[in-house]
């Protein structure tokens, strides 16, 4: 009798420590956040490209480089040539297009590039930092 009793306590406590155990792992787990390995920026154009084409690329590539080095990589690519084709293909991309890409994220700020690349360019660099500092 006195053995099934201890051979009973000793499966409680197993089991009461188990059960903690498994616990912690669970809290450890949802304590970390996934983060996209790379933010990148792509632009595409065609060959033809107007005043505000180019400067939608200036500007954006001179704030990537500003505001992050190396560590947001930004590429160019004319649609009209086979290796735009190609990438555009894979993004889902058929013409000019200003895309933050982070993993599975993807933020077209064609419209905003558009708009202010010209006529206040601050305030384009201002938008690709508010969309960019939360993928990072």
């Amino acid at each position: 009798m006195k053995t099934i009793q201890i051979l009973l306590a000793v499966a409680i406590a197993s089991g009461i420590f188990d059960s903690c155990n498994a616990q912690a792992d669970k809290n450890d787990q949802s304590d970390k956040v996934a983060k996209p390995e790379k933010v990148e920026v792509f632009y595409f154009h065609f060959t033809r490209r107007c005043a505000t084409c180019k400067a939608v690329e200036s500007v954006s590539k001179d704030a990537i480089r500003e505001l992050y080095g190396e560590q947001v990589g930004f590429e160019e690519y004319n649609l009209d040539e086979a290796s735009g084709k190609a990438k555009g293909g894979q993004l889902g991309i058929s013409g000019q297009t200003l895309l933050i890409i982070a993993g599975d994220t993807k933020i077209d700020i064609t419209n905003e590039g558009f708009m202010n690349a010209r006529s206040n360019p601050e305030k384009l660099k201002q938008i690709i930092k508010e969309k960019i500092d939360p993928l990072l």
